[in-house]
């Protein structure tokens, strides 16, 4: 390790910065943003007394020969002194910072690669909550009631890890401090505080499609109640240490009752775990995630909804189908393709525009019936349709066709026993699909 990592504190410190270049103004900024108070000279009007007092020091006039004599005289007067873009000048460098006040992480390649300490500072910047700052600024202002009510420091260490991983760290990121201190309050007056449900979309399958706010779930989970069409890629960017639990349901085959799920993710919770319960594509599309919400209002446990892209959205970019074009379509419906037959109750509206594009959930079993029902609510028998499976997956596959032969396009999907997930969609607009990805999933990318 070349250069040690510290964090100096620079509020009302003396910084000296020499010179007038946007790399002098950026660090002017940074330094400022400390509290420092900054000294700016241009680089032939440094003189000894300008590095008096100074805690730090730095040369950025764009000028090799100008940058090496500040240097010089700042080793003369004992301070620290950073040259812009030459780092064997440097007593120290400066760091790609995200900044998260009062959490600050900072990254170094200690000068060998300064645009690879930026490419990973972006993908830290990414993965971070924005509002990380309030909570560490909520658990600051609890320490001494923690610290008052938990005198033993195994205690408080373990009170505080429940804490920031749970309920009441989620909503410190969000929630109202005074409202924070009452839970907080309530939390050490009953011991072990309670866990908490994330109801999280998985998206339609490329682990790239998961949301920032999934992933941090995901890697915050003590336990994750998944569905079998959840692909191994995406359980893959869970905390390595989390339970997985598949609680999915599958047609003709033996699985979880809803009220068995139910049950489970009110007893994890409970027992003080961070429970992520994980579906695909969005769970409040033909997710059943609004049972679950219910199942944990009612035991007035704390609980979370992060949106995902449901199917709808992933598999029509994934084959280019646009879902609504003014030259085809204006308005979207989606359909679950579970239900009665024709005729019967279940739950699709009464008649079908032209202009319209329809998108059928769990149809691809059921094509006759989709067909036949869509044909008895008006649609004319030659309207195109495109069936994806495993849309935005290594394994996609795709057909086109007419409505009026819906079943022989679905066959071969259905006979691949649920390789797997399966949409329809029906209108003009599935006139468009190409049989090429417009990207490659993630797991396809050198």
């Amino acid at each position: 390790m070349r250069h040690f990592p510290a964090f100096h504190d620079l509020r009302d410190r003396v910084v000296l910065v020499v010179g007038d270049t946007t790399a002098a103004e950026r660090r002017r900024q940074l330094v400022s943003a400390a509290g420092a108070r900054v000294r700016v000279r241009l680089a032939g009007l440094v003189d000894p007394g300008d590095f008096v007092g100074a805690a730090l020091a730095f040369a950025a006039t764009g000028d090799e020969v100008a940058d090496h004599r500040v240097a010089l005289a700042a080793r003369q007067a004992g301070v620290p002194i950073n040259v812009a873009d030459r780092p064997a000048q440097c007593d120290f460098i400066l760091p790609a910072i995200v900044n998260r006040d009062p959490m600050i992480v900072a990254i170094s390649s200690g000068g060998a690669s300064p645009t690879l300490a930026t490419l990973l500072r972006a993908e830290i910047e990414a993965i971070l909550p924005a509002g990380l700052g309030r909570l560490a600024r909520a658990a600051e202002a609890l320490r001494d009631r923690v610290a008052a009510a938990l005198p033993a420091s195994a205690d408080r260490r373990a009170f505080w890890r429940r804490w920031l991983r749970g309920a009441n760290g989620g909503l410190a990121l969000s929630a109202d401090r005074s409202e924070i201190q009452a839970r907080t309050d309530a939390a050490l007056r009953v011991g072990p505080s309670i866990g908490i449900a994330h109801i999280v979309g998985a998206g339609p399958g490329d682990p790239d499609l998961l949301t920032l706010r999934a992933l941090r779930c995901l890697q915050e989970a003590d336990v994750i109640l998944h569905d079998h069409l959840v692909p191994p890629a995406i359980l893959d960017r869970a905390r390595r240490e989390a339970e997985r639990i598949a609680v999915g349901k599958r047609k003709n085959a033996p699985g979880w009752r809803q009220a068995d799920i139910e049950r489970e993710l009110v007893a994890r919770v409970k027992r003080g775990q961070i429970v992520v319960r994980l579906k695909s594509g969005d769970p409040f599309v033909f997710g059943r995630g609004g049972e679950e919400v219910d199942a944990l209002r009612r035991e007035g446990l704390p609980w979370t909804v992060v949106p995902g892209v449901t199917a709808a959205l992933g598999c029509a970019a994934a084959v280019g189908i646009p879902l609504t074009d003014r030259r085809h379509a204006s308005s979207v419906t989606l359909l679950s393709g579970h239900g009665a037959g024709v005729g019967a109750a279940d739950g699709w509206p009464a008649s079908f525009a032209p202009d319209q594009t329809l998108v059928v959930y769990m149809g691809a079993s059921e094509a006759a019936s989709v067909r036949d029902r869509m044909l008895a609510r008006g649609l004319a028998a030659a309207t195109p349709v495109a069936i994806v499976e495993s849309g935005t997956r290594a394994g996609q596959r795709l057909s086109t066709g007419t409505l009026a032969d819906l079943p022989r396009l679905a066959a071969p999907h259905v006979a691949r026993g649920g390789a797997g997930p399966t949409l329809i969609v029906v209108g003009a607009v599935a006139s468009l699909a190409g049989a090429e990805p417009r990207y490659a999933p993630a797991e396809e990318v050198a």
